[in-house]
């Protein structure tokens, strides 16, 4: 089985979970989302297996949930996971997915539950 990570190497939580990673013994397949974005059913596949909405793994302090609105409650789902897709600095970071499982690094050793 291979683990995915959607990972940012300019984040600090995302490169401590990917060395968490690696020092289990795991090499993962790694997605730098934001070069990379994934596709609105790789999100909507992503957030089944985190038991979550969009908005839950939308970041709020980010300029463009402002710019956009998104602090408003007008955004369908599919409008959510539109704008992830289009402005992936929104999607909480960073995710891993192993299987069915996935669980987001904050704090990193949330990622140990899947593995």
């Amino acid at each position: 089985m291979t683990v995915t990570i959607y990972h940012n190497p300019r984040c600090t939580k995302s490169r401590e979970t990917l060395e968490l990673l690696k020092e289990h013994g795991i090499t993962p397949h790694v997605v730098e989302y934001l070069n990379e974005p994934p596709t609105v059913q790789e999100l909507e596949s992503i957030l089944q297996k985190l038991d979550m909405l969009p908005q839950d793994i939308i970041r709020t302090g980010e300029p463009e949930y402002k710019e956009l609105g998104l602090f408003n409650a007008r955004y369908t789902q599919e409008g959510l996971l539109a704008l992830m897709v289009k402005h992936p600095k929104l999607i909480e970071r960073p995710i891993v997915v192993n299987g069915d499982k996935a669980a987001i690094g904050r704090p990193p050793e949330n990622v140990l539950s899947i593995l």
